[in-house]
């Protein structure tokens, strides 16, 4: 429920016969329009709700830090009657099993591709300067919904793709019960070329799981790029990778950082592959070298790991401070995204289990985290007890029309 007394005294003080206003024809390019390509899977006989309206008052509730299906509802039925009509509720307003047996049944990955085009459009470009070797580089990583299990008992498990410079979720897509994340990442390229048009010059990173032949293929086929670890799945790869001569490299890159109660050096040595795919990996140009040092202030203890990577751009396009800056981007999704989720919106508490819920839960509060990210919030939290306060506000910027400006 709202914490402003504002809209409880609307709701008192305004007539039920007051004329609504109708919505603008330039609001219609926001959130509505945009939702307005989601397929209704309701029988049409019987409709009451628009579902436009129902998915914009969902994506609503939860930018305003709803964290279940109930509270979706509550959020509605506690909107004063211009609040709304402006999201197309004139004649009463949905029960929590309405909107629960309409979210079950959505088809999640086609809404999360909308949610991320419309989320694009509401998003300004950086103003930080962009040297002439910047790339956009996509976060790729799978997270389990703990607490949402299938009828068989497996756990739903979701493959996301984060775009680290705008802090958009571009896509999820949800992985078979009986399968991994290896087979969805083609579907999940699919979907990110739908959001962007093209994936041509981006950089892929993800964790050791994706280093696979087929997604290096996949990735150069579309004119994108792939930086992977190659750890205990590809122990050969692994092995070529640790007996190059190392000794011999001169340090490309290195950083010093000091914090959280230790200090951290981090050390990075790439090498031009003479014949690119020589070492048993497609399209690899670069081996990479990244040694962490870190010594714990309290004891003075130090330990050390060293990562082994790939690289399919050539040393011209990639300086190896380049690749230290993509190498940590692949952690910005856990941190930022799949963090959050499971702090601000208690993801792994919740129980859902039914249809699609789990994942279109998900991805609204994908949509939530992004969209506050690219109104330059850092704190999700906070700024989703703001946008509770103030429920006006809300709708007005995400049913107004913003173009495009990417």
């Amino acid at each position: 429920m709202s914490a402003c007394p504002i809209p409880a005294l609307s709701a008192v003080t305004t007539p039920t016969d007051t004329p609504t206003r109708q919505v603008t024809e330039g609001e219609q390019v926001g959130l509505l329009h945009a939702l307005s390509a989601m397929p209704d899977p309701r029988s049409p006989r019987g409709l009451r709700y628009p579902l436009a309206g129902l998915l914009a008052v969902a994506v609503c509730a939860v930018l305003a830090g709803a964290t279940s299906v109930t509270a979706i509802a509550d959020w509605l039925h506690d909107l004063d009657d211009i609040a709304r009509a402006r999201l197309g509720f004139r004649r009463g307003v949905p029960a929590s099993t309405t909107m629960w047996r309409l979210l079950i049944r959505l088809d999640a990955d086609l809404l999360a591709t909308i949610l991320a085009g419309w989320l694009r459009t509401r998003t300004r470009p950086s103003d930080r300067p962009r040297g002439p070797r910047y790339r956009t580089v996509i976060a790729v990583d799978g997270k389990t919904l703990r607490g949402a299990r299938r009828p068989d008992g497996s756990q739903v498990h979701l493959l996301s793709a984060l775009d680290t410079s705008t802090g958009i979720v571009l896509a999820q897509v949800t992985v078979s019960a009986k399968s991994n994340e290896i087979p969805a990442f083609a579907p999940l390229l699919d979907a990110i070329e739908q959001v962007l048009g093209s994936l041509h010059g981006l950089i892929f990173v993800a964790d050791a799981l994706h280093t696979q032949v087929g997604h290096a293929t996949e990735i150069a086929t579309r004119g994108a790029h792939l930086l992977i670890p190659a750890k205990g799945n590809q122990p050969t790869l692994h092995a070529q990778l640790k007996t190059l001569p190392w000794a011999q490299i001169p340090i490309g890159h290195q950083t010093r950082e000091a914090g959280h109660g230790r200090r951290e050096t981090r050390t990075v040595k790439a090498i031009t592959l003479h014949t690119p795919g020589g070492i048993g990996f497609p399209h690899a140009q670069q081996a990479i070298r990244i040694t962490r040092t870190r010594t714990t202030t309290k004891n003075g203890k130090t330990t050390r790991e060293t990562a082994y990577l790939t690289l399919s751009l050539p040393a011209a396009d990639a300086h190896p401070s380049d690749i230290q800056s993509w190498i940590r981007a692949e952690w910005l999704i856990e941190n930022l995204v799949h963090h959050v989720r499971d702090v601000t919106f208690r993801e792994d508490s919740h129980q859902a289990r039914t249809g699609n819920g789990p994942a279109v839960m998900a991805t609204l509060r994908n949509t939530s985290i992004g969209f506050h990210r690219a109104s330059g919030d850092t704190n999700i939290a906070r700024a989703t007890r703001r946008a509770n306060r103030r429920p006006h506000e809300l709708i007005t910027a995400v049913i107004s029309g913003n173009p495009t400006t990417q």
